[in-house]
Parts: structure tokens; sequence; C-alpha cells
């Protein structure tokens, strides 16, 4: 088994390094050239150096690796930051999607391919639509949730026109280690473990406390869409999520009692977002069908990402 892994040095193309090694696959990576991971590491020759929106280089690469299954992860993947990365948000997801999709059409037609999509897609919806079904109407309200809604409309498309066994998981919010500071709980727990060592004032600085998300630990995550291709159907979307949902102020309070720090919390202007979900729910039924179980509890998933933020700020 040939498999390629586009974006392997980020947080959940590196944790599905680790599944598919662990599987004797032969796994190879594309990142871009600025790309770093304390996961996967950068002079790791099974990493090639490309950009997905190169479609020319990309094509040569299918080539060369001929790929029986795609786990297709690169992306400008933040929410947050697509607001002011617009338009490179939508040149990566959808253009870098679509040259994906026509190289698996051009040199791997064959292949399984697993496209990321995301819980961002739900969009504009109010608590009384949670949970949340796959097959509820999709509303995005940011610029990364409409460039995953256009990403997963172009699986379907490849799925219905031209036959490519494209499976579709929405993916919520994936927790892990070895992540950037770019999410809720990855900056708070940077913050908290930078007071920790000494390098800020007790001070956490936060942005929307009362929304609520379903958040999954990237080790079952990637567990759940490794289930769905062996199990799943492709060309149908499916809700990569526990089931349960922890607001952001309850999850900061978490970190701060891991932590066992006395700290102050303020609000940060520049950390709150021109619109935002107030709760994503998902409805997991789909994927506890396939036989998925749950292995990590959120408190075990806060608890690994504060010890590697303790430990990356020791080394700082």
């Amino acid at each position: 088994m040939n498999v390629l892994i586009t974006g392997i040095t980020g947080m959940v193309g590196s944790h599905f390094a680790n599944a598919t090694r662990a599987r004797g696959w032969k796994t190879t990576g594309i990142a871009r050239f600025s790309a770093a991971s304390r996961i996967a590491a950068t002079d790791d020759p099974a990493v090639i150096r490309c950009d997905i929106t190169d479609a020319r280089y990309l094509s040569e690469v299918f080539r060369k690796v001929q790929p029986d299954l795609v786990i297709h992860m690169a992306a400008q993947a933040f929410n947050g930051l697509s607001w002011a990365m617009e338009n490179y948000t939508h040149q990566a997801n959808i253009v870098g999607s679509l040259n994906v999709l026509q190289c698996c059409r051009a040199h791997a037609p064959e292949a399984k391919v697993l496209l990321a999509c995301s819980s961002a897609e739900y969009g504009n919806v109010t608590e009384a639509d949670n949970p949340l079904v796959e097959d509820r109407p999709l509303r995005p309200i940011t610029p990364y949730g409409v460039s995953k809604v256009a990403t997963e409309m172009l699986g379907y498309q490849y799925f219905l026109n031209y036959g490519l066994q494209v499976f579709l998981p929405r993916m919520f919010i994936h927790v892990g280690t070895g992540h950037p500071p770019a999410t809720a709980i990855q900056n708070f727990a940077r913050q908290i473990a930078q007071i920790a060592a000494g390098k800020l004032d007790p001070v956490v600085r936060v942005g929307n406390l009362e929304s609520a998300r379903d958040f999954i630990d990237v080790r079952d995550g990637v567990e759940a869409m490794m289930t769905l291709l062996d199990k799943g159907d492709p060309g149908v979307p499916i809700n990569i999520a526990t089931g349960t949902a922890h607001s952001i102020r309850d999850t900061l309070d978490m970190l701060i009692k891991a932590s066992g720090l006395e700290v102050a919390v303020e609000a940060d202007p520049a950390l709150f977002r021109p619109t935002d979900e107030p709760l994503l729910l998902a409805d997991n039924s789909r994927l506890r069908a396939l036989g998925w179980v749950q292995g990590y509890s959120f408190q075990q998933t806060l608890d690994s990402v504060y010890a590697d933020w303790v430990e990356r700020s020791a080394q700082a």
C-alpha cells in the first residue's frame, strides 16, 4: 500500500503518518518548503517539498508516488486566520484541493482519497439546530468555512462524475500536541505554560469564551478516519466528533486547574472574530455505526496539550 499524505508536517497529517506506518504501509508526505513540525522531521526523505497550488509539480509527485491512498490534509486550516487571509485561504483550500483531485483522476484513479472537510461548513446555526446531522443545509459564515464547503463539493463532484473513491470526513476541532497556538485551546495552553515558566505575567488574554465546540483528540480523530476508510462509503459526509461539546470558558478553566496556577483573565479585542458560531455539536451516529469508540477523555487531551506546551516553553 502506497500512501500519500498532503500536509504531513501538520498535526493531523503527522498523526496520520504514524497510523499508516504502524500498519506497515509505505508513506510519503507533501509539505510546503516553509513547513516545520516536531512530529514529522523536516529532513525526512519521505517528505517531498511541494505546494499543492503548484499543479505541475504536484502532478510530478503523484506520477512518482503512484498512491493507493491519498490523505489530503494540506490547507490554510484556521478559521480565525481566514478573515485576515481570505484570498490565500480560498487559493490554498479550493484551488489546492482541485489540483489534488485532478492529480488523483490522472495518476491514481483507483486510489481511495480522504478529503479533509470541516464542521465550519455548518456555519449559521442556532443552539436548537444541534446536534448537527450531516444532511442539514450548509451555511458557512467564515471564509474558511466557505472554502471547506467548496472543497467538499469538489470531492463529491469527482466521486459522482469520475468515480473516484472520495471520502468526506467533516472534521470537528481536532486537539493534540505539536500544534501552533492558532486555536483557543493551544493559545490558552501556551500562555499558561509561559506563565508557569515565568516568561509572562499571570494574565491570560482571551477572545469569546461563550461559544462551545465538539472537540476531539487528534488520535481519536485519526482512528475515526481510518475506520471510515476501512468500513465507510465514499461520497457520504460523516461527522468526525465525540458527540459532546465543551464551552471555551470551561476549557480555559480546566487548563488553569491543570496548571495549579492562579491567573487573571482579560479580554483581548484582537482575539474576537467578526462572527462566531455559538455552538457546534455533532451527531456522530454515522461514525459510531462504523464501530468507532472514543479512546481519550477531554481532560486527558487537555493534560497532554498543556504538558506539551510546558515542554516547549522550557526549550524556548
